[in-house]
């Protein structure tokens, strides 16, 4: 069968890159074809140490993988991103990977694609042309403040702008990991939380404060307050904790998958001169939430 391609790292998914994969896929159901998508991990950032340190990431591996698969690709192709591929030039890729490899026939390209080092050709319609590769072009998508990308939205995310990064991502932004154990407090003051050892470290962390989420966890979903942050009331270790209070709910959980889907931020994470007073917050948390969620 023919193969219909397209090529990105693709970080979040996001309402920007889905004008390309829709084209995609439309496209290789309009001809018959498969759709197809080749994406690499890790980031080349982290492999050609350009702020490496500093990369968080909107979705794991898995994530994008399952993202993709729910727009409708039919097959996703993980490259591993290496020092000698950054050198391949496009021709390289196209002839290598995209023809080669896929037996693609027409290749999806955005307002911005950039294929291969650039020293050696940018210019990916032309390239394409010379080794008889159709190239079908998705146009760009913006919103009133920004033209939409990953970058965009990952300083949302980092700076509390939960809901409208939701809105750019086309879905609630979420971090995944294993529930442990924490210091006790919570329960004592009636108000036990789910603490998150992520899975993948290099996920962008909403910024620090409280926040509306939705939780999975056991094959079932429910609603919570999340704490993102060094709990200054309780705590004078400075690391960070990612724990939620998961409302009408009892249950021991500890060494289970859990997800939280970041819905709103509630407030700044503060300090309280009392346990009591921080209770009495976490009360009204919980209300702003209900309300919120209209349970």
């Amino acid at each position: 069968m023919a193969v219909i391609s397209t090529t990105g790292f693709f970080d979040g998914v996001h309402t920007g890159h889905r004008k390309v994969i829709d084209t995609l896929c439309r496209t290789a159901a309009e001809r018959g074809a498969e759709s197809a998508v080749v994406t690499f991990w890790p980031h080349p950032r982290n492999v050609l140490r350009q702020d490496a340190r500093e990369l968080r990431l909107l979705n794991s591996l898995d994530e994008k993988k399952e993202l993709l698969k729910a727009c409708g690709v039919d097959q996703v192709h993980v490259l591993d991103f290496t020092k000698e591929l950054s050198r391949t030039s496009c021709e390289q890729f196209l002839r290598q990977y995209i023809i080669g490899e896929l037996g693609s026939s027409a290749m999806i390209v955005g307002y911005d694609h950039h294929l291969g080092n650039p020293q050696f050709s940018t210019d990916i319609a032309a390239v394409a042309a010379s080794l008889n590769l159709e190239t079908i072009k998705a146009g760009s998508v913006s919103d009133q403040y920004n033209t939409i990308s990953s970058t965009y939205i990952r300083n949302l995310v980092a700076t509390g702008g939960i809901e409208r990064a939701n809105k750019l991502l086309g879905y609630e932004y979420s971090l995944r990991g294993v529930v442990v154990s924490g210091n006790g407090i919570g329960r004592r003051i009636n108000f036990p939380t789910a603490n998150m050892q992520l899975y993948e470290p290099l996920k962008v962390i909403p910024e620090r404060g409280v926040y509306a989420v939705k939780v999975y966890v056991e094959g079932g979903s429910y609603y919570g307050v999340c704490n993102i942050g060094v709990r200054p009331t309780i705590s004078d270790d400075r690391s960070l904790v990612i724990e939620t209070h998961i409302i009408d709910f009892t249950e021991e959980i500890y060494g289970l998958d859990i997800r939280f889907d970041y819905c709103t931020k509630l407030r700044s994470e503060q300090k309280f001169a009392s346990l009591d007073l921080l209770k009495s917050q976490l009360e009204y948390d919980v209300q702003q939430t209900r309300r919120y969620f209209g349970i």
